[in-house]
């Protein structure tokens, strides 16, 4: 049976990545977005789809959506995150727009809240590795994750029923966050290339659409969940892939750079509890297969600007 489906920051990665399917499935879908880091290429009209151009914390805005479209399942996707130092803008869109958010789910009795967390709620020195789900909270080195994670406890205050993801870092097409549309750019210009001695959990975008989707159709108990392989891979690794996927030969190896002190070497995310409550799922895709794919997408729609929630020195902007 359709569902009505509200997709904050739907214009973005995560977001316009649902919204298709979504629709593709014959789901009603309504998409908030400010463009602050979402593309308007990322959502083609089509029926079933309602896009409106605001911020969500514009609690008069986002009043008349919940009146209007009356969702049945909120995918909370809108986030600030593309400039370190911008703490009013995180507060803003990540804390106020996060209770906005909430108080409409609450007002509208919707089914289920679902919202995305990043994995630097658990700080850049987690006890374990991999993390499990139960990890004490410790987002303190950026504003990024102090307010996502003030935005999740808003979440799990409000006496939904919600469902929190707590992401490895994903890519794929539309993602212009993170090392790999860093390296299409650089590689592509002739530019120079560096990586970072750091190591990531990488999760394809439709592995993680999987998962959400089920979750909009009401599996897996109120929590949070790690979305995660529970493993991880060098960036330098990350970085040979898109040189094969690109296709060109580089004269001498790239150089390894230290990381910067905001940086964790790795944060790896137990995907247990994930695996339990929606069996049959996992971030299978290969490494090399995504990234191609990832590649492909920038080479037909460029990359215009790529962002980061982390401090860059000036050689790296």
């Amino acid at each position: 049976m359709a569902k009505r489906v509200l997709i904050t920051g739907g214009a973005g990665f995560i977001g316009s990545a649902l919204a298709d399917r979504l629709l593709d499935r014959s789901d009603q879908v309504c998409v908030i977005d400010n463009y602050s880091t979402g593309r308007r290429d990322n959502l083609t009209p089509r029926d079933g789809l309602e896009i409106v151009e605001g911020s969500i914390a514009d609690s008069e805005l986002m009043g008349r959506i919940f009146d209007e479209f009356k969702p049945e399942v909120v995918i909370h996707a809108a986030a600030s995150y593309k400039d370190p130092e911008a703490w009013i803008e995180d507060s803003d869109t990540n804390v106020v727009g996060t209770s906005i958010v909430v108080d409409g789910c609450r007002k509208a009795e919707v089914e289920r809240l679902i919202y995305f967390q990043t994995a630097l709620c658990y700080g850049l020195n987690p006890d374990e590795q991999p993390i499990p789900i139960d990890h004490e909270l410790r987002p303190r080195e950026s504003s990024y994750a102090i307010s996502k994670t003030a935005g999740e406890h808003y979440v799990a205050l409000s006496g939904l029923n919600w469902v929190s993801f707590r992401l490895a870092n994903g890519y794929g097409p539309r993602n212009v966050t993170g090392p790999l549309p860093t390296f299409f750019q650089r590689l592509t210009n002739g530019n120079s290339v560096f990586v970072m001695d750091t190591r990531r959990d990488f999760v394809f975008i439709d592995d993680l659409v999987n998962v959400v989707v089920r979750a909009v159709d009401g599996e897996g108990e109120s929590g949070p969940y790690h979305v995660s392989s529970g493993s991880d891979v060098s960036i330098a690794e990350l970085f040979e892939a898109a040189v094969e996927a690109i296709g060109i030969d580089l004269e001498e190896p790239v150089e390894v750079r230290q990381r910067n002190p905001d940086d964790a070497f790795t944060i790896l995310l137990d995907p247990a509890k994930t695996h339990t409550q929606f069996p049959g799922w996992s971030a299978n895709t290969p490494l090399q297969e995504g990234v191609t794919s990832a590649v492909n997408y920038y080479r037909e729609f460029g990359i215009e600007e790529t962002f980061t929630h982390l401090h860059m020195p000036e050689e790296e902007k």
